[in-house]
């Protein structure tokens, strides 16, 4: 067949596969073929981008909110933090959400409960609280509070001031399984049936009930995780070192019960990078949302020819999407908070991750 043979077969063939769609198309069928290539890509090609929130930025808004509308109006008074390039969608990334809820003194946030698991990171302020199950914790910054799945929860402040705290929830990956539900209290709050610190009493002492029940299905036993304990833990990592090239020094928050991850969809993480550090680069395909708790540093996030350069503060907030390069350095002394789907990824045997030199 020579060149102008080539060239009308060619474009009888066009012709007839175009003429196939077309009547097929209302059959509702269509063809792999044409895009097999963007379904099965040869590495993750998320549309999610990196982002930085400065809390200076954002924090005179989230005072504007509670200036316009009261907590027990909004039931929860949230800015959500969206990825510029999921606008609309309420997502950080394809599988979180993320935003910062503000409570003031004498509210409350009602009660209620859903499918969707919930973690909150306190940002600012001390004094607040959150109920779960009958049992309240009060909130001081840098605490780590679970909301298991489909247990009630409220939230009040008996604090001078306002208090923030980072909300991370897996709304986006209960959304695309269709699973989400959801139930109001029939009064603002909860009755209180057990002491503060309950939980971790029973649980939080390398140490379990010998008729153990989990209360919470698989998700931790202990619903607060306080900051002090876990910033004492990673001092004593750090006195003992050594230093890892890429994450510094960095624990993640477990289950007593089983080890694995607090909760089944979301794992979470604190690490503290040394004065002067300067990380290698590595990446992951779980997309993480961090918080600074302390210090100053730089983000260097990267993707093909691309970088994203954020120098960070206390309470900023930024997103690693997957499969981006990321590698963190240390101005300050840095504490930084993170979460990620990764339990979900680890269970269908999908997590990689790559330690760049």
């Amino acid at each position: 067949m020579n060149a102008a043979e080539s060239k009308v077969a060619s474009a009888a063939a066009t012709e007839a596969r175009a003429a196939l769609y077309a009547e097929m198309s209302p059959h509702h069928l269509t063809p792999l073929w044409e895009v097999l290539h963007a379904l099965v890509p040869p590495q993750p090609n998320t549309p999610c981008v990196p982002a930085l929130w400065r809390y200076d930025d954002v924090r005179p808004y989230l005072m504007r909110a509670g200036e316009v509308i009261t907590a027990e109006e909004a039931v929860r008074r949230v800015l959500i933090l969206e990825n510029p390039a999921l606008r609309g969608q309420s997502a950080i990334t394809q599988s979180l959400y993320a935003g910062l809820q503000l409570i003031l003194p004498g509210e409350v946030a009602p009660s209620h409960r859903h499918t969707q698991s919930a973690l909150r990171f306190v940002v600012e302020g001390r004094g607040a609280f959150t109920a779960v199950n009958g049992e309240r914790t009060t909130m001081q910054p840098g605490d780590f509070i679970i909301t298991p799945q489909w247990t009630w929860h409220d939230h009040g402040s008996e604090a001078d001031g306002p208090v923030v705290w980072l909300d991370g929830l897996d709304i986006p990956m209960i959304r695309f399984f269709d699973a989400g539900f959801a139930e109001n209290g029939t009064s603002a709050q909860q009755q209180i049936t057990r002491p503060e610190g309950h939980n971790f009493a029973r649980y939080g002492a390398n140490m379990l009930p010998v008729r153990y029940d989990a209360p919470h299905g698989s998700t931790s036993p202990i619903f607060s995780y306080p900051y002090a304990r876990s910033r004492e833990a990673l001092a004593r990592l750090e006195r003992d070192g050594p230093v890892d090239a890429h994450d510094g020094f960095k624990l993640r928050y477990v289950n007593p019960a089983t080890g694995g991850s607090p909760m089944p969809t979301m794992a979470t993480f604190l690490q503290l990078l040394p004065r002067g550090f300067s990380g290698k680069p590595y990446r992951q395909t779980d997309g993480t949302v961090f918080s600074v708790v302390e210090g100053r540093g730089r983000a260097t996030i990267g993707r093909g020819d691309s970088q994203w350069h954020y120098d960070f503060g206390p309470r900023d907030h930024f997103v690693v999407p997957s499969w981006h390069t990321l590698s963190l350095s240390a101005s300050d002394e840095c504490v930084l908070f993170s979460y990620s789907d990764r339990p979900v990824q680890q269970a269908l045997s999908i997590w990689r991750e790559e330690r760049l030199a």
